[in-house]
């Protein structure tokens, strides 16, 4: 009998690509999730998102019926395995939500029996695993409850899947045994810790991360500070010295986790993470930082802006936490007009490429599409990834005097 798994918010960015992959491998999958379009999506064999090689193995899994997908709540109670990707949110003041993860999980205990496995995969809050185990026995429930971490990068779940190491957190050895013979389907190396150090490794691996990248973004604002060209400095850096050969670009540093999860290991230090809380700092001041040079070379009050790229990275179609919103948000206080262009994204309010190119006065770069490799835009840039081809700038200049 094939092992039947039921994934909770299986058709989301985490869920679905684990399910497309325990499928492939033999399981028998039952996706849960609350949203109707999504559910009508897959259900019809459409990726609700961009996920390198799914449509095809949606497909064929949907066709030979080891993936199904569904809104019943019930669908918890009639597998052997529920995967929850449902992880601690944070709030406004950037403390995790405990309550609203526990009303979450609450429903789902509701329909769970004797005899299952519990997966948390999200991120979770340090010793929620520890708490929900605990949880479980004092209802009289006797369930096996793990933490298995994702880790794998949007967009690249399937390829990842299977080849990285999974991390397994079991909260007694009967649980880790159980997840790691599950995982073992998918032909993945096994490293089994204990909860609290499973929910660490993607805690300190995100805002590892996320440190890096305020390092980089930092070093671009001294260097743009004293009018230091920093790419060329970070290519000077780095050019045959194996040392550095780790060292990021500068750019923006979005996305639904990398921020979330280093102020969650801050409230998990009682705020004591002065490395996490100066590289939110840095990072979410990068597109006011853009803005402020940007004035003082341009006359941004009278001007059109052109935002290219709104997703929260290139090739992406995830608008959430993106700081190409918060560009533009600074943007629409400081120019006269903002215009915003995406090709993944479907928004009615974003302009096509060819208008925001032809209508802005001076442009900038929010997320590294591949749409974008290659063009030479002939009026003032600013592109802190670096990515778009730089025509001379004697050339925008003089044809920016032209043109006023």
């Amino acid at each position: 009998m094939k092992h039947s798994v039921c994934i909770v918010g299986g058709c989301g960015h985490i869920g679905l690509p684990l399910g497309i992959a325990l499928s492939v491998a033999g399981a028998r999958v039952t996706l849960l999730d609350n949203s109707e379009s999504r559910v009508r999506s897959v259900a019809e064999g459409r990726m609700p998102f961009l996920e390198r090689g799914a449509d095809e193995s949606l497909a064929e899994v949907l066709a030979d019926g080891r993936l199904s997908v569904t809104m019943d709540p019930d669908a918890v109670g009639r597998s052997e395995t529920v995967i929850v990707t449902i992880g601690t949110p944070v709030d406004e003041f950037l403390s995790p939500q405990i309550r609203t993860f526990d009303r979450a999980m609450g429903a789902i205990l509701d329909r769970m029996h004797d005899g299952q496995l519990l997966i948390l995969r999200s991120t979770v809050f340090p010793g929620v695993t520890s708490r929900l185990d605990q949880r479980t026995r004092d209802r009289g429930l006797r369930v096996d409850v793990a933490h298995c971490p994702e880790r794998i990068a949007q967009g690249f779940a399937l390829e990842e899947t299977g080849s990285l190491p999974q991390i397994i957190g079991g909260a007694t050895p009967t649980a880790t045994r159980r997840a790691s013979a599950l995982f073992g389907m998918l032909g993945s190396k096994m490293i089994e810790i204990p909860p609290v150090e499973a929910e660490l490794c993607k805690l300190f691996c995100n805002s590892y991360r996320y440190i890096n990248f305020a390092i980089a973004n930092q070093f671009y604002v001294i260097a743009g500070k004293f009018g230091a060209d920093f790419d060329r400095v970070r290519k000077a850096m780095t050019t045959d010295y194996p040392r550095m050969s780790g060292f990021p670009g500068a750019g923006f540093a979005g996305g639904p986790c990398l921020l979330k999860d280093t102020m969650q290991l801050a409230a998990f230090n009682h705020n004591d993470f002065v490395l996490g809380q100066a590289a939110m700092m840095i990072n979410e001041g990068l597109p006011t930082f853009l803005v402020e040079s940007a004035k003082a070379r341009y006359d941004l009050s009278t001007a059109t802006v052109a935002i290219l790229g709104m997703a929260f990275k290139g090739n992406n179609d995830d608008p959430r936490d993106s700081l190409a919103y918060k560009l533009r948000k600074v943007l629409t206080f400081e120019s006269r007009k903002v215009l915003c262009t995406d090709p993944y994204i479907d928004d009615p309010s974003f302009v096509s490429l060819e208008t925001a190119l032809d209508e802005a006065d001076v442009v900038f770069l929010g997320a590294c599409h591949d749409d974008y490799r290659g063009l030479s835009i002939r009026k003032p840039v600013v592109d802190v990834f670096n990515f778009l081809k730089r025509p001379s700038e004697q050339d925008v200049e003089a044809e920016t005097r032209t043109a006023a």
